[in-house]
C-alpha cells in the first residue's frame, strides 16, 4: 500500500517540470516589472524623499513615508508593465529590449495588462489612506503615467512628459505633509522635471539608431548633434532650481556640499557622453541615482545637524 501511494518517476518529473515552469513564469513577471533593474525605483523615489524631508523640515510622517516608498515601487513596476504593452511591437526590433518577456513572447499582452491593473489598484489603495487633496493630485499623476508610453508615436519630447510623471510625487508629498503646495514645491518640481528629462535623454541616446529606423520619437533624435549641449543646459538649470529651492528652504552647508557633489556628477556625465557611445550613455544615465542620493543626503543631514531656532 505504501508503494502504491508513491509517485511514479513520470509523476515526479511532471511535478518537477511544473515547479520549474512556475518559477520561470514568476521570473518573467519580475523582469516585466524590472525588479531585476531597480534603478527606475530609485529615480522615482528620490524626488518624493526630497519633497517629504523639505515639507516636514526633516521629520516626515511615518505613515506618509511608507505610502510614498511603497507607492514608488508599485507605480514604477506598473509603469514598466504598461510601457512594455505599448511597445510590444517595437521592442522585438531593438537590441536592448528584444529579450524582454513581452517582446520575446514569454508573457502575453493580457498578462501584462493584468499585472498593470493589480499593481495600480494596490497603489490606489495606498493613496486612499491619505487626505483628499493628495488623492486628487494622485489622479493627475496616474494620468501622466498612463499616457506616457503612447507618446513616442507622435510627441517629439516624451522625456519631458516622463519628467512630469516621475516628479509628480513632489506636489503630492507637500500636500500630504502640509495640506498645500507652496512655491518651494514647484521649484523642486521644476528641478526634478529637468533632471528627469536630462537623464532620460541620455537613456534615449542608447537607442537612437534603432528608434530612427522604427520611427519612434525621442529627445535624443530631436536634439541631434546638440544633444550634449542641451542636456548640459538642462543640468545647469537643475542646479539653479536647486539653488533657489535651497535659499527658499533656508538650507545650510550640508545641502550646498551635496549640490556641489551633484554638479561634479553632472560634469562626469558630460565626459561620459562626449563620444555618444551607447555603453557610456547608459553609464551616464545610471549615475543619476547617485545625484538623487547626494541631494537627499544633503537635505537630510542639514535638518539633522541644523542649529535649533531661538
Amino acid at each position: 500500500m505504501l508503494n502504491a501511494t508513491r509517485p511514479t518517476g513520470a509523476q515526479a518529473d511532471d511535478a518537477s517540470n511544473g515547479r520549474r515552469r512556475a518559477a520561470t513564469t514568476l521570473a518573467d513577471y519580475a523582469r516585466l516589472i524590472r525588479l531585476d533593474r531597480p534603478i527606475g525605483i530609485w529615480l522615482l523615489l528620490w524626488p518624493a524623499l526630497w519633497a517629504l524631508w523639505l515639507a516636514s523640515r526633516g521629520h516626515p510622517n511615518e505613515h506618509v513615508f511608507v505610502v510614498f516608498a511603497l507607492g514608488a515601487l508599485l507605480m514604477r513596476s506598473a509603469g514598466c508593465a504598461i510601457n512594455d504593452f505599448a511597445d510590444r511591437r517595437f521592442d522585438p526590433h531593438v537590441a536592448r529590449t528584444e529579450d524582454r518577456p513581452l517582446a520575446a513572447g514569454r508573457v502575453s499582452p493580457a498578462e501584462a495588462l493584468l499585472i498593470y491593473a493589480i499593481l495600480s489598484l494596490l497603489a490606489l489603495a495606498l493613496v486612499l489612506t491619505l487626505d483628499r487633496f493628495t488623492v486628487e493630485l494622485a489622479v493627475g499623476g496616474a494620468a501622466l503615467t498612463i499616457v506616457y508610453p503612447f507618446l513616442k508615436r507622435f510627441f517629439p519630447l516624451p522625456q519631458v512628459w516622463l519628467g512630469a510623471a516621475f516628479s509628480w510625487s513632489i506636489p503630492m508629498a507637500f500636500a500630504a505633509e502640509t495640506g498645500q503646495v507652496p512655491r518651494l514645491a514647484w521649484l523642486l518640481f521644476v528641478a526634478a522635471v529637468l533632471w528627469s528629462a536630462a537623464y532620460d535623454t541620455m537613456y534615449a541616446m542608447v537607442d537612437r539608431d534603432d528608434d530612427l529606423k522604427l520611427g519612434i520619437k525621442s529627445a535624443a533624435i530631436l536634439f541631434g548633434d546638440a544633444d550634449r549641449w542641451i542636456i548640459g543646459t538642462m543640468q545647469a538649470l537643475v542646479l539653479y532650481a536647486f539653488w533657489l529651492a535651497g535659499q527658499q528652504a533656508d538650507l545650510g552647508r550640508w545641502f550646498w556640499i551635496a549640490l556641489f557633489i551633484g554638479a561634479c556628477l553632472f560634469g562626469w556625465q558630460q565626459w561620459l557622453l562626449r563620444a555618444r557611445e551607447p555603453r557610456d550613455c547608459f553609464r551616464a544615465f545610471l549615475s543619476n541615482h547617485w545625484f538623487g542620493l547626494a541631494i537627499f543626503v544633503g537635505i537630510a543631514l542639514d535638518y539633522l545637524f541644523a542649529k535649533p531656532g531661538p
